[in-house]
Parts: C-alpha cells; structure tokens; sequence
C-alpha cells in the first residue's frame, strides 16, 4: 500500500485491508518515540501519525479491527495512560476517509487525557470509534445490536487498556450490547447495575464553566443572559432545559435534525433553527454567552472572527480546529474560552464513578458541580481564568499545561503504565495477526450483501 491508502474512503480501505489478509492492525509508540505500524503493507499509517504536528501527542497505540460478522470499521485510541487505564466514550459516526478516522481517534484520546486528569479521575485518555457507512443494514436493530456486540469483543481483545463507554452516535441500549460481549465498558443501563445516560450531568457541568465565565467578568448570573447553544441532541436539550431553569432571557439553537424543531413548543424561551450540515452562522448570533455542543473543530480562525459573545463555553470535544492558533485568535479577540476539557467532565466522572459502583445521589459526584472543592468545575474554572488573565495568555494554555502536569502522574495503587505494559504484551504476542473472534453473538450472522 502507499500514501494513497490516506485518502481512501473506509469501504475501500476495508477491501484494501482484506486483499493483503489484514483483519487487525496497530499504530504505536514505542519506547524511544519511533511509531511503527503492525504490517509493512500499513508503514504509511504509521508515518502519517508520527508526522501530524496537531493531534499527534506521543499515543501509546490506536488499534483497529474490520468486524468479521458485520464488516464495520472499530478503533480504539489510547493516548496517555500513566493515571491508568484509557477511557472515553465510543461514537458511531461516519468518517470520509482514512485520515479523518485516524485524526479523529488522535484528537479525542488527546481531549480525554485532559479532561480525565482535570477531573482527578484516576483514568488516562483514549476513544473508540465505529465508522458509519460500511454495513448497508446497520441501522437495523438486530444488525447494529451485532455491531456493538462485536465492538465489544473487540474492546476485550484489548485486555483492558482501554474502557469504553457512550458517545456521539452510541445510546445506552447499545452499551448493553457492549456490556453482553465485554466486562470494561460503563455507561451502562441501570437494569445491568449501570448509571445510565451521562448527558443530563454534562450538561450541568458545562453551566458551572458558564456561571465561572460570568463571575469572572463580574457580570452577574445567567438570569437575564442570551445564550445561543450549537446542538440540541443529547447535551444540548438538558443544557436547554437548565439554562430555562435559571432564567434565561433567551437560548437561541441550531441544529441538522428538523425534527428537533419541536422543542421550541417545549422552552417558551428558545428558538430553534434547523440548518444544514457544517452551517455554523449560530457562532455569530448576538448573545452572551456561545456553547458549542455538537461536533469538534467548530472554532476555527472564520467563525473566531465573527463570533458574536464574549464567552465561548460549551459541550463539544475538541472545539478549537487548531488548540494553540484558535486559542491565541479568541484570547486576541477578548473572548473569554472555557477549553472545553475543563467544564464537560460529568459524563466521564458519572463512568469513573460507576466503575466502582453506581451509588445515587453520590456525593463524591456532586461535589463535582459544587462551589467548594478546589477541583470541582467552578472554582477550577475561575482559577484558570485569573490565571490567564494575570499572565495575559490564552486560558487553554493554562488549562492545557496544568493538565498536562496531572497526567504524568502516576496511578497511586498501580503506579505508572500498567495498561502500557498491557500494550507491549499484545503487541509482543501478536495481536494484530490474530483472527477477530466472531462467535458468542446473541443475533443471527449477518449476509454483508443482503440489503
């Protein structure tokens, strides 16, 4: 295979893959920094990643397996792991071509590393991912509790190094499915002992970052404000419903999905804008505060320069195209940035909580959303933004940097790398030239060329 592979779309990535014998591969780091690729055939992957001056951060692996029922594409990124094992949801989504696929398993791992060590979970950063796409069935309920099924089995196959839980594209019914085929997920329905959808939490948490914004302005509360939300899915409505319940003035929403024009019937104070794909005219919609709650990427150096508030605090992962430029272009504009890996914690934290047992009403987990711990998402947040504004520097600077310190610390009981010694073993014993388990599945097999 040569660099041409990059551009390719995943099905035919996935027969490229299929002519050489390929079901697995990998791209590492290994100890001395080279990055090396599972086949010679993928040398190419390997010396893309170790080339990408943005997302690429010294990962500890990215493994990848075309499912041998359902033909789909699964990933799993593990960035840094020295506070334990990687964690981070699992999103379904569909992805152009093969360099979007890796891009986006890079930066998410990277985002999670952050947000985790933020957090103080005990917990280090990575992403799973399912292309979209590849199965022409799967958005039939046997077929794609199969997917997740087999996403599971090859999540297990990681030993651990990795624990997934619920993302963009993924609900709580298929981590059930997940759940059935692996012990190291979370997120979980609360009939398997689980605590359910994380999305009400995170969305709680991202109106603390917006209430620090405030007070650090000296501007009061959110009583009276206008804030215009990007995404009005599973963050973006129980941010809605929050926001009313503290009295907004106005939210103002966009989203793709007509069907979410409903919900203006449901909050007298929002108005609801059904736009096309990749429209993002709502960053420059006069208002207080902007909460950027679908898809990455969104504040790049165009919408910057026509923001139109003065706060950018929002749900989404990885908000800034470019982390150090966009960073510096909001700081130049005055627009204070709540980084995003600061405030949408709660999902993670409600998964870091679970592992140990779902407790209700957990006070370790309120504690998060309170005023008092230092660590808790207020009061880190406003010390974040004095902080940046002593030193006149961009706030995810010095947000980054002080994640960055946490997350070489190592695990208190395990110490550092347990799951990167679990990485070396499966790269020693030949993981990615092992055939994908394809039974114990609880759904019929599925015909690939049925549709």
């Amino acid at each position: 295979m040569s660099s041409a592979l990059l551009g390719l779309s995943l099905p035919a990535f996935a027969e490229r893959l299929r002519e050489e014998g390929i079901r697995r591969f990998y791209v590492a780091t290994r100890p001395g920094g080279e990055v090396i690729a599972s086949h010679p055939a993928l040398a190419t992957l390997a010396d893309h990643v170790a080339a990408d001056p943005i997302d690429y951060d010294g990962h500890e692996g990215f493994f990848a397996e075309l499912c041998p029922r359902t033909g789909v594409l699964f990933g799993a990124c593990i960035h840094r792991t020295r506070r334990g094992q990687a964690a981070g949801g699992v999103r379904f989504w569909g992805y152009p071509d093969v360099t979007a696929f890796l891009r986006d398993g890079l930066r998410l791992a990277l985002g999670m590393t952050l947000k985790n060590a933020l957090a103080g979970l005990w917990w280090g950063g990575g992403k799973g991912l399912m292309a979209r796409g590849m199965n022409p069935r799967e958005d039939n309920p046997e077929v794609r509790t199969q997917i997740y099924e087999g996403y599971g089995r090859f999540i297990s196959s990681l030993r651990g190094s990795y624990v997934t839980a619920e993302d963009v594209g993924t609900s709580v019914q298929d981590m059930a499915a997940v759940f059935r085929t692996t012990r190291f997920t979370t997120c979980i329905p609360e009939s398997f002992g689980g605590s359910g959808n994380p999305s009400v939490p995170t969305a709680h948490g991202v109106v603390c970052g917006m209430e620090a914004a405030l007070a650090h302005l000296e501007r009061g509360d959110l009583r009276g404000k206008v804030v215009a939300v990007q995404g009005l899915g599973h963050v973006g409505e129980p941010l809605v419903a929050r926001l009313h319940a503290l009295g907004v003035a106005r939210v103002i929403g966009s989203d793709v999905d007509p069907s979410l024009a409903s919900l203006a019937a449901r909050y007298p104070r929002l108005e609801v804008r059904i736009v096309p794909r990749g429209d993002t005219s709502i960053a420059s919609a006069p208002a207080d505060v902007f909460a950027p709650c679908a898809v990455g990427g969104v504040l790049d150096a165009q919408v910057i320069a026509t923001l139109g508030a003065t706060i950018v605090c929002g749900a989404a992962n990885n908000q800034l195209r470019d982390p150090i430029a966009d960073a510096q272009r909001l700081h130049a504009r005055g627009v204070t940035y709540v980084p995003d890996f600061l405030v949408n914690r709660m999902g993670i934290v409600q998964c870091a909580d679970e592992a140990s047992g779902f407790v209700p009403d957990d006070p370790r987990f309120e504690a998060h959303l309170g005023r008092t711990d230092e660590g808790a998402i207020y009061p880190l947040t406003r010390r974040v933004l004095d902080e940046a504004k002593a030193r006149d520097r961009p706030a995810a600077e010095i947000a980054h940097r002080m994640a960055v310190a946490r997350s070489m610390q190592p695990h208190p009981i395990w110490g550092g790398h347990r799951a990167q010694r679990i990485i070396d073993g499966l790269i020693a014993e030949g993981w990615a030239h092992r055939e994908p388990e394809s039974s114990s599945s609880t759904s019929p097999t599925i015909d690939l060329d049925q549709n």
